[in-house]
Parts: structure tokens; C-alpha cells; sequence
């Protein structure tokens, strides 16, 4: 619990309302925080709702690194439409009777969907291409192609398949499913990809995040819930949940702070977070021929 007088310090974990952007979120949280030192981790589409990481004050240096991490999102998948955004934010752009497309089939696009990928990002997308943005090449009628890039779905499950009826009356097919990913990876892709492995087109109907690294949705809380109360996770708590963590001794936290690349024992890859004495927060370090090499300092 943070004392309402004076700025907080530390990670707040929000479940984003549908229609907000992560930017709108941001804003929202530099009132309610008193500061403008506030940035999130991972953006969220507007359609989007749930876990959405923010930094604020100091543990903003943490954000750059906890977007890297695993997410995991339940949505809904649209079999029988395809739409300009690849979500239903997008105009429909092509119909198709999606009856017989069965769970059998649908199952095995999935797994082919599971794994190490390359996939293509969704055009209307944040994506750079040449500078500039995908999306406003898109509004300003521009033919381009984006290249594919390496992502993770580790887990891939589908749990029901709706049969629906479309406003245009087309058979069309409603899948309840959960994705477990990499940073990266585009879940209304996964859905326009799943669509053309069945020949029916689809698109992402709803998207809910349920985790990010080791924050989940039982620690979000409501933008309301935080102008009524601003609970924030403490930034050495956030970094040991998230991190492989080293604790040191006095002499060598020192030298830590001063610059010196400490000999570094094997602790795996990414970064580490280093603790003194008294569990106080260091830095933020990777390995590097054997040293720490410092990411964020923290002091």
C-alpha cells in the first residue's frame, strides 16, 4: 500500500478496460499517481482488456525487460470472416460458409499453429516498415509487404467451437481458445492464419490477457479500483518475481554501484537481479564473459 501524499514507487499490474489504448492507460495512471514518469510493458490493442504491466517511477528502467517475457491471452476466434484489422475493429473484407469446417480440422490447424513460427504481423499493426508505422502506410493506401519474424506459441488449445450465424447470415464458426506465447506474437495473426489454413478466413473476436511473465490477472486491478485505492508492487518485489536473482555482500555491492564488472556465476540467460545486504535492490545485470554487465541501476 502506497501513502496517497506522496508519489509511488514501484510496479502496478491493471486489467485494461476494452477501448482504451495502452497509451490511454498510461495517462489515466499519471493522474492517479501524481507523475509523469509512467510507461507500460507490452502494448494491448484498444479490443483488448486485461493484464497490462506499468512502471512507475523508478521501475520504469524494469519495463524495457519485462516485455520480453511470456504472455498468455484466452480469446474467441471468428471462423468464416476475414476483416481488414484481422480483428473485429476492421471492416469485413470476405464471407464464407464455415459449416464444415470440424473440430478435427480445426484441431490440427492449430497444432500447425504451435511451436516455433514465422509469422507475418497483421498490417494494420504498430509494426515499423522503412520508419513508418504499418497502420498509416495501410490508411495511406500504400502496397507493402511485412516480413515474417520468429515467434513462439507454446500452447495453443482450443476449449469450444460455437456454431453462429453472421449479420449477413453466413454459417460461421465462434472458437473459444487460450494461447501461451513469446513477446511478439500477434494473436489476431494466429486467428487470420487458422482461418486460411481452413479456407474459411478468420478473424479475433475478443481478446482477454491473463498473464505477463509472473503477473496475472489475480493481482490487476480496475483503473477505478486504483483511483480508490493505488496499490503498487514494490520495485525489488516486482524484480525478484521476474528475475533469476544474485545477492551479494557489502564490499561487492559497492563496487556494483561504482561501476566495477563484478565476476558473474553462472545464473542463466537474461537479466538477473541483484540484491545487498538487507534484500535493497541494485541493478539489473546479464552476463557478459563472465561479468555483470549492469542494465539498470537502481542504487
Amino acid at each position: 500500500m502506497t501513502d496517497q501524499h506522496r508519489t509511488p514507487d514501484g510496479l502496478v499490474i491493471v486489467d485494461k478496460p476494452s477501448g482504451f489504448t495502452s497509451h490511454d492507460v498510461v495517462a489515466k495512471m499519471r493522474g492517479i499517481a501524481r507523475t509523469r514518469r509512467v510507461g507500460h510493458a507490452g502494448t494491448l490493442d484498444p479490443m483488448a482488456t486485461g493484464v497490462l504491466v506499468l512502471g512507475v517511477e523508478r521501475a520504469t528502467k524494469l519495463l524495457g525487460h519485462l516485455a520480453l517475457t511470456e504472455k498468455e491471452y484466452l480469446g474467441t476466434i471468428r471462423l468464416g470472416q476475414n476483416t481488414v484489422t484481422d480483428d473485429a475493429e476492421g471492416e469485413i473484407t470476405s464471407a464464407t460458409d464455415a459449416s464444415g469446417a470440424g473440430r478435427e480440422a480445426i484441431e490440427a490447424g492449430i497444432a500447425d499453429l504451435t511451436g516455433d513460427l514465422m509469422q507475418v504481423p497483421s498490417k494494420v499493426s504498430a509494426i515499423k516498415i522503412d520508419g513508418k508505422r504499418s497502420y498509416a502506410r495501410v490508411r495511406g493506401g500504400e502496397e507493402f509487404d511485412i516480413p515474417a519474424r520468429p515467434v513462439t506459441v507454446s500452447s495453443f488449445r482450443l476449449y469450444d467451437v460455437r456454431e453462429a450465424v453472421a449479420e449477413d447470415g453466413t454459417p460461421v464458426k465462434d472458437l473459444v481458445v487460450s494461447v501461451v506465447c513469446s513477446s511478439g506474437t500477434y494473436i489476431r495473426a494466429l486467428a487470420r492464419d487458422l482461418g486460411a489454413g481452413l479456407g474459411v478466413g478468420g478473424h479475433l473476436t475478443a481478446l482477454r490477457r491473463t498473464r505477463v511473465g509472473p503477473y496475472a490477472l489475480d493481482a490487476a486491478r480496475t483503473l477505478d479500483q486504483l483511483q480508490q485505492d493505488l496499490t503498487v508492487m514494490p520495485v525489488a518485489e516486482a524484480a525478484a518475481a521476474a528475475f533469476t536473482r544474485w545477492d551479494v555482500d557489502d564490499r561487492r555491492a559497492r563496487l556494483l554501484l561504482n561501476g566495477v564488472r563484478l565476476d558473474m556465476p553462472a545464473l542463466g540467460k537474461g537479466p538477473v537481479a541483484v540484491f545487498g545486504p538487507g534484500g535493497r535492490l541494485l541493478a539489473l545485470v546479464e552476463e557478459q564473459r563472465g561479468k555483470a554487465k549492469s542494465l539498470a541501476v537502481f542504487g
